[in-house]
């Protein structure tokens, strides 16, 4: 049995993220009401949860149809602002990501960063400001296999935010991207206390999929509640 095997005893769905890195995905949706299994080409020793280290692509292809909904993040460097700045290259995996989802016929969800926007279909943009976190961190969210998201409200940024690399200034947010410092604050900001730096300068704050893991329970659920209407 392998661990993405369904069984019709468990009593939570479960929900394949690839591309997981630390868990900052994977935590929120824990939090929604799912069982979660990570899935990274990297060894992930702080992943919280289940943890498979294989191919994503790969492995949602092979795999991805014995869950019930997966999340993908395929790697954002290749359309960071920072890493362009720095002349550095990178894989680019949104289409071959997206073909693999498509080929499941599950409900899905593809993150990404505000440089791959072009690229992506439709996506809801989160922020922290919309979940009371103090930070801004904008990320971009396609859905697929007929789940659907609505855009919330994105509140003013009012909070003036430390420049990139920089201390984080009384009164102001922090960035928490690149060589950042205040590790101990960025845990705390966004929710993710057994992450490192490296996990951190790239992670989605558990808030952000705790929302859409809701909406996903409710689209998972319609159905049965339709057949009882």
């Amino acid at each position: 049995m392998t661990p993405a095997t369904r069984t019709s005893h468990r009593s939570r769905p479960r929900l394949l993220d690839t591309f997981c890195c630390q868990g900052g995905a994977s935590m929120g949706y824990h939090l929604a009401g799912f069982e979660v299994i990570g899935v990274d080409i990297a060894p992930q020793p702080r992943y919280p949860f289940t943890f498979v280290r294989a191919d994503a692509v790969e492995f949602i292809r092979e795999h991805g149809a014995e869950f019930d909904v997966i999340h993908a993040s395929p790697p954002c460097q290749h359309d960071s602002e920072c890493q362009r700045i720095q002349g550095n290259t990178h894989p680019d995996l949104i289409a071959p990501t997206r073909d693999a989802l498509e080929t499941t016929s599950r409900p899905w969800v593809m993150e990404n960063v505000r440089g791959a926007v072009p690229k992506l279909r439709e996506p809801v943009m989160l922020c922290g400001q919309m979940f009371r976190l103090a930070n801004y961190r904008h990320r971009y969210f396609e859905t697929g296999g007929g789940f659907h998201l609505t855009q919330p409200g994105h509140p003013a940024h009012l909070v003036p935010q430390a420049k990139m690399g920089r201390p984080v200034l009384r009164a102001h947010y922090g960035q928490f991207v690149g060589n950042f410092s205040g590790v101990d604050l960025a845990r705390r900001v966004l929710g993710v206390p057994w992450m490192n730096r490296d996990g951190i300068r790239e992670c989605i704050p558990p808030a952000y999929t705790e929302w859409i893991g809701r909406a996903v329970l409710a689209h998972l659920a319609a159905p049965a509640l339709e057949a009882a209407a």
